[in-house]
């Protein structure tokens, strides 16, 4: 004899908020920025390539890498603070931090980081 079965539907999931991946992926492109800004800025000014020279044998990259590392970090951690438990606009952010990674490989270009 066969019984009849009926399958069930899926456990519900619970819909989770962006904001943390929205910070993410936000911050990654902040700090592209950073790190073009930085280098462009040392790159242009004696004074500031001196304040970024935390390590002599590498120059002023050391200080680069690092200040735009610690500014990706601080910015991740306030907008994973704000929007955390907020569902954000993800393709808007998405188009953003696009932009600023765009941004910051035009920057550290030669011919075009030249002009400034």
């Amino acid at each position: 004899m066969m019984r009849n079965t009926q399958i069930g539907s899926p456990p519900e999931v619970p819909d989770l908020p962006n904001g943390a991946g929205a910070a993410a992926v936000l911050a990654a492109g902040v700090g592209c920025l950073l790190v073009a800004l930085l280098a462009l800025a040392a790159d242009r000014s004696a004074a500031v390539r001196e304040l970024l020279n935390f390590y002599p044998p590498t120059g002023p990259l050391s200080g680069v890498t690092t200040t735009a590392t610690a500014g990706w970090l601080a910015c991740w951690a306030g907008l994973d603070l704000f929007w955390r438990k907020r569902d954000v606009a993800l393709a808007q952010v998405c188009v953003l931090a696009v932009i600023l990674l765009v941004l910051s490989v035009l920057l550290t270009f030669p011919p075009l980081a030249d002009l400034f």
